[in-house]
């Protein structure tokens, strides 16, 4: 066991003029299994590659342990998996690549198979056993559920929950509880370390933003009446400091005119005093606007209709034949494993050219809202982006402001943006469209769990008809209609 210090850690990039960290001190300890939670764009990466060495900053960072980060930047995919891990773990024996693989349910012969044709879950689960073989390191995860299916969230935050030394960057409620023993929270004004699980950490947190409104109302009300008081005070005192002219007893009323005068200080005071206090109160709170969205009316109750579906990749077919039928008013998930065709199904109501069996059949005049998974072609500045997807500018923004982002975000390039950032864009855009229907692909991959609750009030507010894939399963329970099963 050894500590991990950070004294007075000051950091900001050079080519922006947001400071990251201003003076920032906490330790943690190595044997610790550390959630790491904030907003997005706040800095959790950010103090990841400081760990890692990559920035200079002001401050010091104590450390006698190595640091890996996952995910793993692995140089070349074409060779075999086996040959990648000889690279991330070299001490590691194959029946020790191969127990690890087994609690994390990936088969065996995925050694022997080039490492770029695992599915994007396949790599993750290996990636993770390599890295904690390297005995004596201590891990930096990155939101690693971003491409795991529900199944594999669990299966992973199983197999974190049995290994210790690591900071665990996600925004999934339910696989962060499943697998920490601390919390180190990203907040507005700070950062705190705290024992437990995630949701005993939110539980604290909201009760110290309560008691902190709570002392907030108190000492407003104080504030005011004192400056009443003292206002009333100060009119007295002069009117006694002028009832000495003319007074037979100057030195008895000069007297009484001072004991007034030193009433109205101590009043003046314990207003200051309340007023500092109130200074040091809420610098951390969360709030969470709603957001609006104003959907289309269909003329009629049914939207969709999948009948025997099946998607095909090389003339193969990768899953059943499914049915279902999209209602007005519902919230409809797609579930089923990584590579099961989930994406491909909404793709099809989009008119993507994918081989399938089976018919979809869209209403006529249907308008479709859709939020992809992939963010990786947005750049330039959201004023072009609005203009070029002809949206209302000022609404696009307002959401956006409503969503965390701050002003000087908007005169940057997407291309800058934090993954989470970047998906709130298209959400963004689809809140600012009204359709009959929203398609919506995985849209909380990166998403900040305040956020996260955001969407979830939107969604149970104003009842939008909706298909949507999500892995988070926390999300899901809380707004689903159907789950449809592949």
């Amino acid at each position: 066991m050894s500590m991990i210090k950070v004294e007075h850690l000051t950091f900001s990039y050079v080519s922006s003029y947001d400071t990251i960290f201003d003076d920032v001190s906490f330790q943690i300890d190595t044997d610790w299994r550390l959630g790491f939670v904030g907003r997005n764009g706040k800095g959790k990466t950010t103090f990841l590659n400081l760990l890692l060495g990559k920035y200079e900053y002001s401050g010091k960072i104590f450390s006698s342990v190595k640091f890996d980060y996952f995910p793993y930047a692995i140089t070349n995919k074409n060779r075999q998996t086996e040959e990648v891990l000889q690279e991330i773990c070299p001490l590691a024996e194959t029946w020790e690549i191969l127990r690890e693989l087994s609690c994390l349910d990936v088969e065996a012969d995925v050694l022997w198979r080039p490492f770029e044709t695992l599915s994007n879950g396949e790599q993750t689960k290996v990636m993770l056993a390599a890295l904690f073989l390297n005995e004596g390191h201590f891990l930096l995860i990155d939101e690693p559920t971003n491409h795991l299916d529900a199944y594999a969230r669990k299966k992973v935050s199983e197999y974190l929950g049995k290994k210790k030394g690591f900071i665990l960057v996600s925004h999934d409620r339910r696989f962060l509880d499943g697998c920490v023993d601390h919390i180190l929270s990203l907040n507005r004004a700070n950062i705190e370390v705290q024992s437990g699980n995630f949701s005993s950490w939110m539980a604290n947190f909201e009760r110290q933003q309560e008691a902190e409104l709570s002392q907030n109302e108190r000492l407003k009300k104080d504030i005011s009446r004192l400056q009443k008081s003292a206002k009333r005070t100060e009119v007295w005192s002069d009117r006694v400091e002028a009832s000495k002219i003319g007074a037979a007893d100057k030195g008895f009323v000069g007297h009484k005119s001072a004991k007034m005068m030193k009433r109205s200080k101590t009043i003046e005071k314990r207003q200051q005093q309340a007023i500092e206090q109130k200074s040091t109160l809420l610098k951390n709170t969360e709030t969470v606007d709603l957001l609006k969205i104003h959907p289309a009316q269909y003329h009629t109750s049914l939207l969709v209709s999948y009948a025997d579906v099946a998607v095909m990749y090389d003339g193969r077919q990768i899953c059943r034949p499914i049915s279902f039928q999209v209602q007005s008013g519902e919230r409809i998930f797609i579930d089923g494993k990584n590579g099961s065709g989930k994406s491909s199904l909404l793709k099809l109501l989009l008119d993507y050219p994918i081989e399938h069996t089976g018919t979809v059949t869209i209403g006529s005049g249907l308008v479709i809202s859709y939020v992809p998974q992939d963010t990786s072609h947005l750049a330039g500045n959201l004023t072009e982006f609005a203009e070029k997807n002809g949206l209302d500018e000022s609404l696009f923004k307002a959401i956006l402001r409503k969503m965390d982002f701050e002003r000087v975000q908007f005169e940057k390039d997407m291309k800058d943006f934090s993954g989470g950032q970047k998906k709130k864009v298209l959400i963004a855009k689809s809140l600012c469209e009204k359709a009959h229907l929203y398609v919506w692909d995985e849209p909380l991959n990166f998403i900040d769990v305040y956020s996260r609750m955001q969407i979830e009030q939107l969604i149970e507010t104003f009842a939008p008809t909706m298909l949507l894939i999500e892995h988070d399963t926390a999300f899901r329970d809380a707004i689903a209609t159907k789950i449809v099963t592949l």
